[in-house]
């Protein structure tokens, strides 16, 4: 498996500069116009990870393969988009399959780029994307409850899913995101989003898009952004994304050198997905062969089974047991048969819960 993100945004605020610089690749036309972005850009991008890469050399292979992130970058909202206004209509489809929305916010002025509306006004800018993706799922839902009604007069056990769908669609008339929903557990709501995809049951991440001088010391359009994600219980990431751009180029050495001086802990990518993976529940563990060794996201909580079947549906069905190498462990004596000798090497069956870094060789027969 792997994660998908989508961007959103109003236009102009800085998506596709960002998308170019997450994806270290110039795909994203990047201008200083609405609407610069008039077809959907699609990137998989690899998820380094500096445990991968030191488990390669501790076991002689030179062939890293980390796992990966879909990044998605559509056309930027405006006010009836969900009615078809400006182009973002017509991408909201692209991101009804992702698992994670990044919603990108300009928080900061620049009167040499421009803007939709007369000026940024993060708060405003924040209920207008909000607010499209909540009526794009009230529109989507209001077909499904004209069938629904239809199809319960030939089917009464479907008078529960019509029920479920009234609720849902009243939940969303009265300003509230699907996030909220106090009943997403219940298998009819599950259905309805397997079928719909609710955006707005979609985990939400801000992206603040800040200028170099505010990462540190903020801004007042920071702060109500800030606010009005902590009030929501989601998450806010300050990123600059033209700082993100220049850093992109730069080789690893000088970019860590960059990111010491902003006083950031990584890239915006870096952060980006880390909150993307703790928002989701997923984690990676480790495999290795004689020639090369591998990352798998999963989530938090599957058991070895489950995570075999990630590599191939064959190895969950004939699975025997699993070898399990914590990456502590690994870490510490960095050779397989030590760690055999030492006692160390985990031998788990059915029920073990794998966990976050885990190495492990998987026994199987089919």
């Amino acid at each position: 498996m792997s994660l998908s993100i989508g961007i959103v945004g109003l236009p102009n605020v800085g998506k596709s500069t960002l998308f170019n610089a997450l994806t270290r690749a110039q795909n994203a036309l990047a201008a200083n116009y609405p609407f610069s972005t008039i077809e959907a850009n699609h990137a998989v991008v690899p998820l380094f990870d500096d445990r991968l890469t030191r488990l390669g050399a501790w076991v002689g292979v030179e062939k890293v393969i980390h796992t990966s992130v879909d990044f998605v970058d559509v056309a930027g909202l405006v006010r009836g988009a969900h009615k078809g206004e400006g182009l973002g209509n017509h991408f909201l489809g692209h991101i009804r399959h992702v698992d994670a929305i990044a919603h990108v916010v300009r928080c900061f002025d620049d009167e040499n780029v421009s803007h939709v509306h007369e000026r940024p006004h993060a708060a405003n800018d924040m209920a207008v994307i909000n607010t499209e993706l909540a009526l794009a799922d009230l529109q989507q839902l209001e077909r499904r409850l004209e069938k629904l009604e239809r199809e319960v007069k030939a089917t009464r056990k479907l008078q529960p899913r019509l029920e479920m769908a009234r609720q849902v669609e009243a939940f969303i008339g009265d300003g509230e995101p699907l996030r909220n929903f106090d009943r997403r557990d219940d298998p009819d709501f599950a259905a309805l989003d397997f079928e719909l995809r609710f955006l707005t049951n979609k985990p939400v991440i801000y992206v603040a898009n800040v200028g170099e001088d505010s990462l540190q010391s903020g801004n007042a359009q920071l702060d109500a952004a800030r606010e009005i994600a902590a009030a929501e219980g989601s998450e806010l990431i300050p990123i600059c994304a033209s700082l993100e751009g220049e850093m992109a180029a730069m080789g690893d050495e000088e970019r860590a050198e960059y990111l010491a001086l902003y006083g950031l802990d990584g890239s915006g990518l870096d952060r980006l997905i880390r909150k993307s993976y703790d928002l989701l529940g997923l984690i990676s563990y480790f495999t290795y062969n004689d020639s090369e060794t591998r990352a798998w996201t999963i989530r938090r909580g599957w058991t070895a089974p489950q995570a075999a079947g990630v590599v191939h549906g064959d190895m969950e069905r004939g699975f025997i047991r699993a070898e399990v190498i914590p990456f502590h462990v690994f870490e510490r004596y960095q050779d397989r048969h030590a760690i055999r000798e030492a006692g160390l090497l985990q031998v788990e069956g059915r029920d073990y819960v794998v966990g976050d870094g885990d190495v492990i060789l998987f026994r199987f027969n089919v």
